[in-house]
């Protein structure tokens, strides 16, 4: 199982309606399709969201990365050789995304030839999990209609919450309209570092009863004092996203005390490296939950198969709906949310297949 090459597509789906939040928005999804080719015939495929915002990547640099950098040093090691594959990635600094996504194809390429899904050589829990919606920035009473539009039409009863606009009270008040309106949800929050530390505090405060599951990433990211002056006051875990993006800052925010939860995400840590994240945390006895870094139905299939695989990762609803706001797709057989939960896929490998003609339709080499 030779790697032969490795392939970086650029394409653009637009979606049906930006999400907003305090970092930026997102009106089309320009990703990065990643296929890895080996000498046998079999080709593991992911897929990387750039996300200049939050790691600093662009659609561009991604497809930069991977053809001039990563697919000369990767071409002739077998899928096998997963660590001499992380060695030379890890020699490029950052590049989160398009090193995740060579690392799930791979794995993706070894389920095919093991004829497993990579689920199941990953762990093998549950063949799906819940699904957590994210509501992005509305007037209240737009957001309270989103989200009862997706509890009646996929059955999910979880919901992200975006915050971290100024002044809070406009989120301060979305929040209690959504639990004025569906008293049984599940609700969190999260900021996207958009508030300062005494802010999250007071609209902590304010939201005290509204029984909320977990806080994410309200304040600065390297406000160092204030994020844990903030988590030591918190009534609800603290979940670490953007300021835990691999193992050694994970290690720092929760020894250190800025956090409580983290976020795992496969867009940007692959399986490899999710899985070191996940078992430091299971030994270190914190909550994790499966984090959306604004992935397509690819990304989607890959956090899914992740999540379902571990008893910790399903324990909470995975962030596995945002497909939903795109206006299409590249999968030949689009992904289905039922009774608020979402599969994985069956066969083997992660049982991805590219719709020829989507492809054809929106990449953006060609």
């Amino acid at each position: 199982m030779k790697i032969v090459r490795v392939e970086a597509v650029p394409f653009a789906v637009p979606y049906a309606k930006p999400l907003r939040f305090a970092s930026g928005e997102v009106r089309t999804a320009d990703h990065v399709l990643v296929r890895v080719h080996t000498d046998e015939g079999l080709t593991g495929t992911a897929e990387a969201p750039p996300r200049p915002y939050t790691y600093g990547e662009t659609q561009e640099s991604i497809v930069a990365v991977i053809d001039k950098i990563f697919a000369p040093q990767l071409t002739g090691l077998t899928a096998l050789e997963r660590e001499a594959v992380h060695e030379r990635l890890d020699r490029t600094v950052g590049n989160p995304t398009a090193k995740a996504a060579v690392d799930m194809a791979l794995w993706d390429i070894l389920g095919q030839a093991a004829g497993m899904s990579v689920s199941g050589l990953l762990g093998g829990y549950t063949d799906r999990m819940r699904v957590s919606h994210m509501v992005g920035f509305a007037p209240a009473e737009a957001m309270v209609a989103e989200a009862e539009r997706i509890r009646d039409t996929y059955g999910i009863t979880t919901f992200k919450v975006k915050v971290g606009r100024r002044p809070y009270t406009q989120d301060v008040a979305a929040c209690r309209a959504l639990r004025a309106a569906m008293p049984d949800a599940e609700l969190y929050i999260d900021g996207n570092r958009g508030w300062t530390a005494s802010e999250s505090a007071r609209a902590l405060r304010e939201l005290a009863d509204l029984g909320l599951t977990f806080a994410e990433e309200l304040c600065p990211a390297d406000d160092v004092l204030g994020r844990r002056w903030l988590v030591a006051r918190s009534p609800v875990p603290f979940i670490a996203d953007e300021s835990a993006t691999r193992a050694a800052e994970v290690t720092r925010e929760l020894l250190g005390g800025s956090a409580t939860a983290i976020s795992i995400k496969t867009a940007r840590t692959g399986f490899t490296a999710s899985q070191r994240v996940l078992h430091e945390c299971e030994g270190l006895g914190v909550e994790v939950v499966m984090g959306n870094q604004i992935d397509g139905q690819i990304g989607t299939l890959c956090s899914v198969a992740f999540g379902a695989a571990h008893r910790t990762t399903a324990r909470y609803a995975g962030e596995l709906s945002n497909f939903l706001d795109m206006t299409d797709d590249l999968l030949a057989e689009p992904l289905t949310i039922t009774g608020g939960t979402l599969r994985i896929r069956e066969g083997a490998g992660l049982g991805i297949q590219i719709d020829p003609d989507k492809l054809a339709r929106y990449r953006q080499d060609r």
